[in-house]
């Protein structure tokens, strides 16, 4: 990795060498540099740089890991019209995501009962592997959910609809097309709506620990002691089977053009081909359905709450703050060497973060810049931060979207058993409850980086700024 050179102390590039078309680069503190070194992740990042109408850089933000094809925590953007779209560059969860509701509850009121309240979410938000939610959908209904995405739930009873203005894209992709989704991919998505999964999708209550940004916060209603809820979770079987379904289209599309890929895992097709469009018909009918789950979710979420404290949804607030998508290729409009460019912006593990007076952000939210959401770990801490005019002028208006994976699962579980996880989280006042004890070995805080050392390099870069430190004090694990 002799080729990584810092161009400041939070960016590091790649330079363009041989068959790549632009440079890679990596957004990154010294500390964390040294484990992305010791990763195939870099590898990656450079592969990516090779592929048909890339613009910019090929990027990585600082909670980058290996990956299938593009690392996670990586961002591409590739030109509308003679520009690729590659599977790869959006992952098998389509449409993983964050959503983070805040209450009108105080940290001093709920942690004393934590502990119950976590035992009524867990019994309440069906989680695990392969699990089902009560929801059942019919073939009609399902389209709809696939064409119209939270604003089905909403319309079903599933929320408010001022939830849709606080959703990134108002909770739907216009250019869903069930008809792209194979049966096995509309077989798995029938029964998981309005479910977590598994791994490390969550749903977790947190306190507002620290506010960094006065203004900002107070713009997404935040405020020191005040409990949130943050629900982690994505499109659940059916985005998987869309990625698996196209990654062999995109293969034999690959091999007709006569691609020259480095790593076969990004295989891709041209965005203005059968194929390209195909894909993105299935993967926006797929990051409806995780919007629509997350919405379900939510509305569940918040029917317990209402019942755990015998009150009204007026007496706890439960007001959707922001839901981000951190797995997506959408179709935007960026400014590229002082040009407006339509472009097809991949991020994989990666946040939208547009900055202040983008017509994009929610109207209360423009003077200050988009939320974005970036769990870290049940352990230590979560962050709410803002889309920043750097992101719009670097990163096609992307940053971090967690604290990013350290240790594999297996090396994670290899470090002590989930019983000793639990154990450890509840001396530091954290209750903890996941559908299986393995799951917790696997999630422990350890097997990921530092989130305030991934939102440091950020926001010393400039692409996102700290808005709000969340402390987790119960979780529903996955």
């Amino acid at each position: 990795m002799s080729d990584l050179r810092p161009l400041d102390p939070y960016r590091w590039e790649i330079p363009r060498n041989g068959a790549m078309r632009v440079p890679g680069r990596v957004y990154a503190t010294a500390g964390l540099i040294d484990h992305i070194r010791s990763e195939r992740a870099v590898d990656q990042v450079r592969n990516v740089a090779h592929l048909p109408g890339i613009v910019g850089a090929s990027l990585a933000m600082p909670d980058v890991h290996w990956g299938y094809g593009f690392p996670i925590g990586g961002v591409a953007a590739f030109d509308a019209r003679s520009g690729v779209v590659s599977p790869g560059g959006v992952g098998y969860d389509i449409n993983c995501g964050c959503r983070l509701l805040a209450t009108h509850l105080t940290r001093d009121e709920v942690a004393p009962r934590i502990r119950d309240l976590v035992a009524l979410l867990f019994d309440q938000v069906p989680s695990g592997v392969g699990s089902t939610g009560p929801l059942r959908l019919s073939r009609t209904d399902q389209r709809r959910v696939l064409g119209r995405g939270a604003g089905w739930a909403v319309e079903a009873g599933y929320g408010r609809p001022e939830d849709l203005e606080a959703t990134e894209d108002g909770g739907a992709l216009a250019d869903a097309d069930p008809a792209a989704l194979s049966p096995r991919a509309l077989e798995r998505g029938a029964r998981q709506l309005g479910t977590l999964g598994s791994g490390n999708h969550f749903l977790e209550i947190q306190a507002v620990d620290t506010v960094y940004d006065p203004a900002a916060a107070a713009a997404y209603g935040l405020e020191p002691g005040q409990v949130v809820v943050m629900i982690h979770s994505g499109s659940r079987g059916l985005g998987y089977q869309v990625c698996d379904d196209f990654l062999k289209v995109m293969g034999r599309e690959s091999a007709r053009e006569g691609f020259d890929l480095p790593d076969r895992q990004l295989a891709c097709a041209y965005v203005r081909s059968d194929a390209g469009q195909r894909y993105l018909a299935a993967m926006a009918a797929a990051a409806n359905y995780a919007w629509a789950n997350r919405q379900v979710l939510a509305h569940r979420t918040r029917e317990a709450l209402c019942r755990f404290f015998g009150a009204t949804p007026r007496d706890l607030g439960l007001d959707l703050v922001y839901d981000v998508a951190h797995n997506i290729a959408k179709r935007e409009r960026h400014r590229v060497d002082g040009k407006d460019r339509w472009l097809v912006v991949h991020r994989k593990g990666a946040t939208r973060a547009f900055g202040p007076g983008d017509p994009r952000v929610p109207a209360r939210y423009r003077a200050v810049g988009q939320p974005v959401l970036v769990p870290g770990d049940m352990g230590r801490a979560s962050y709410v931060l803002a889309g920043t005019e750097g992101a719009m002028a670097e990163t096609f208006g992307s940053t971090c979207h967690g604290a990013g994976r350290l240790l594999s699962r297996k090396a994670a579980v290899r470090r002590g058993k989930g019983a000793e996880v639990r154990r450890d989280l509840e001396a530091r006042g954290i209750w903890v409850m996941a559908a299986g004890a393995r799951t917790l070995a696997e999630e422990r805080p350890d097997a990921y980086k530092d989130v305030d050392e991934v939102v440091e390099a950020a926001s010393g870069a400039g692409i996102s700024r700290k808005v709000a430190r969340l402390r987790p004090l119960g979780c529903v694990k996955g």
